[in-house]
């Protein structure tokens, strides 16, 4: 009932990794190295959060992608939703505690932003500094 393909999570820690790097346009090939996450894939999702504009891209020699907004302004709910649509449209239907359970997921995707993602990345990884 309620569908979050991986399609988001890997999204969501390719623009974590943007956060970090500030305003200066990342390219794919440098993403995919540090996430290990496939290049044609990547691409793929990409290119759906820019036309959704979560992303901006920009070509030349210093070329590749920033957020389109700062990261602090750019839900999880925002980026799971352009991907992969609205969460949980059958449970809302089913009623009930479905509905509750998709509510509250809503709820935690809704207050969660990129830069959060990015500051509890770089806290488990033991770095307690990160820049947006």
């Amino acid at each position: 009932m309620i569908s979050i393909t991986s399609k988001s999570r890997y999204a969501i820690v390719a623009m974590a990794e943007l956060a970090r790097s500030g305003e200066r346009p990342v390219p794919i090939k440098e993403l995919v190295e540090r996430r290990e996450i496939p290049e044609q894939f990547l691409e793929q999702l990409f290119s759906t959060l820019r036309r959704s504009g979560l992303l901006a891209s920009h070509r030349g020699m210093k070329g590749g992608y920033t957020l389109s907004r700062p990261a602090d302004e750019i839900t999880v709910l925002e980026v799971v939703q352009a991907l992969d649509g609205k969460i949980g449209q059958e449970a809302d239907e089913a009623g009930g505690i479905w509905a509750e359970g998709v509510t509250a997921l809503r709820k935690v995707f809704g207050q969660t932003t990129v830069a959060e993602v990015a500051r509890r990345e770089a806290e488990e990884a033991g770095s307690g500094t990160y820049f947006i």
